[in-house]
């Protein structure tokens, strides 16, 4: 087959490192033509271009496909799409993101594609925006769902959200869980001594970890602000809430737990610089450590050197972190937005709490501080349920033959 990828940037995340793995499993097991469309990687997020070229991964940039929406560039984003997909001749298009998503299914709609095809990472409306941003989105979506011919959601929760919306019926939708190379998680602990020597952590340190992109909605300072209630409130002597352990175990995270308790953010962004200054205003600087930016190749050893993964994301289609973290058998803490309960089932893989709620962050946090038994049963119990489950190999199988039911079903436009 000949299959075109659309995505606004490839920079380094989840939705452009599925989009990758799928383009190079189409060209490894299938021996398919698979053509890569994408804007430049702007931003401090890094990029995954040259791991694309390596992978021999075709690559076609336009320059003017950007994240912000901007009439005239966006204009010229679609003529361009349109000119490299009239050459191209794909049987399928298959699209990812939002401005990517809407581009690239307008382009190949109009050109009469035999298989269109969009994958829904992450809503691009959300109730934290304002009302007036979110219901254009939302009509945004729905002028692009009638412009393909599958809907690909990477979690139940975002079909869910979608069909709320009346973007599209449910019928048009299929959940394909975004799949990862899982054997480095497996052998995660290989690298577990070394890398806590490296980043300074002692045998007595319990460190939860958070990878993400410094950016907004992120919960970078909720975790802080989590943070900021352990450390002080075991400080001041205060106990964990009574009924987080069913025989009283919760007032077991004291001083001293708070002590050897430490935080990793693992990730880049343009909120560095306030998080550093909210940490400092805490005064959990000898708390906190920051790696910066790193290769994705570095995550299953990072999350090694963790006991516990955190993810306080106010919005997100299903967090790859999480299935990552379990499969490296740590337990998750997430605020419950979206698929994160598809994966951290609250009390056997981790616990989960509501968005914005500190206390019950923080209370989750405390708990698995504490109890070690815990951790290790939780992880394990995760490893076990998910790691077939997020196979990019399984991903690319189910997107595969989706691309193939739809070409033989024949053209169905208007």
């Amino acid at each position: 087959m000949r299959i075109a990828h659309v995505i606004t940037r490839l920079i380094l995340g989840g939705a452009q490192e599925n989009t990758l793995l799928c383009c190079e499993d189409l060209i490894r097991r299938y021996g398919d033509d698979v053509l890569l469309i994408t804007g430049p990687p702007l931003g401090p997020e890094g990029s995954l271009l040259d791991r694309a070229r390596a992978g021999g991964v075709p690559v076609e940039i336009i320059d003017s496909l950007r994240r912000p929406i901007h009439p005239w560039r966006d204009s010229l984003s679609y003529f361009q799409l349109k000119k490299i997909l009239r050459r191209y001749r794909p049987d399928v298009v298959h699209t990812h993101s939002a401005k990517g998503g809407m581009l690239g299914r307008a382009a190949a709609w109009s050109l009469k594609a035999p298989a269109v095809v969009h994958t829904v990472h992450g809503a691009p409306f959300h109730p934290w925006q304002g009302r007036g941003a979110r219901r254009f989105f939302r009509l945004c979506e729905r002028w692009a769902a009638r412009r393909c011919h599958a809907l690909v959601s990477v979690a139940d929760a975002m079909t869910d959200l979608m069909v709320e919306a009346r973007v599209a019926p449910r019928e048009k939708f299929l959940t394909v869980y975004s799949g990862m190379e899982v054997e480095p998680f497996l052998k995660s602990d290989e690298h577990r001594r070394r890398v806590r020597r490296e980043l300074g952590y002692s045998d007595e340190h319990v460190v939860i970890g958070k990878i993400a992109r410094l950016f907004k909605l992120k919960g970078h300072d909720d975790v802080i602000r989590a943070a900021e209630r352990m450390i002080a409130g075991a400080a001041r002597n205060l106990p964990s809430p009574p009924n987080l352990h069913p025989m009283g175990e919760g007032s077991r995270f004291h001083a001293t737990a708070a002590t050897n308790v430490r935080f990793l953010f693992v990730g880049d962004g343009i909120y560095r610089r306030r998080l550093e200054r909210q940490i400092a205003a805490a005064g959990l600087s000898d708390y906190f450590r920051f790696t910066g930016l790193v290769p994705p190749e570095r995550i299953p050893e990072l999350i090694s050197a963790m006991d516990i993964v955190v993810h306080a994301s106010l919005r997100e289609g299903l967090a790859r972190v999480l299935p990552q973290a379990l499969i490296s058998a740590r337990p998750a803490v997430s605020y419950d937005v979206d698929g994160a309960k598809e994966v951290v089932i609250d009390g056997k893989t981790g616990f989960l709490a509501p968005p914005r709620d500190l206390e019950g962050l923080s209370s989750a946090l405390r708990r698995l501080v504490a109890d070690e038994a815990m951790r290790e049963r939780f992880g394990q119990e995760g490893r076990r349920r998910f790691t077939d489950v997020f196979r990019h190999e399984r991903m690319t199988e189910q997107l595969r033959a989706l691309y193939v039911r739809i070409c033989e079903a024949g053209p169905t436009f208007p």
